[in-house]
């Protein structure tokens, strides 16, 4: 794990997750990069180790949905934290927060607000997917 999490730091990656010695690095902002994983390949997801530099509660309802074995995150939701802890997935984080902040700077993240209320990823997963076609149809990811 500390070669994942050197790699996040050092190449400016938003993660890099290992599996069976292969790793690889992404680059876009939010749950873009895990949302596509778990859409075309759960295999890799499956097992894996992850490095992220921002873990919300979508971004650990696809970490749990994609059953991977452990997490190091520079800062983390409450309830990121509770999601994977209830999934059974070891994590590590630098900082705890109640919630992520929005891009603005001016309240919580909306993915966040989506999933509040939602108690399991499998509960979680459509709003995950209707954000981010929501998100692409706007041309953002």
């Amino acid at each position: 794990m500390e070669e994942l999490i050197e790699k996040l730091h050092t190449g400016g990656y938003s993660c890099v997750i290992e599996k069976e010695g292969k790793i690889r690095t992404f680059t876009r902002r939010g749950v873009a990069d895990l949302y596509d994983l778990y859409e075309n390949e759960k295999a890799f997801m499956q097992g894996a180790r992850i490095a992220d530099k921002v873990i919300g509660k979508g971004a650990a309802a696809l970490i749990a949905l994609g059953k991977m074995k452990e997490v190091y995150t520079d800062v983390i939701s409450t309830s990121a934290l509770s999601v994977l802890r209830e999934a059974g997935i070891p994590v590590r984080y630098a900082e705890e927060t109640p919630f992520i902040i929005n891009r603005d700077k001016t309240g919580r993240c909306p993915l966040e607000t989506a999933c509040k209320d939602l108690n399991t990823p499998e509960e979680m997963y459509p709003a995950i997917k209707a954000f981010v076609a929501q998100l692409r149809n706007k041309n953002h990811i």
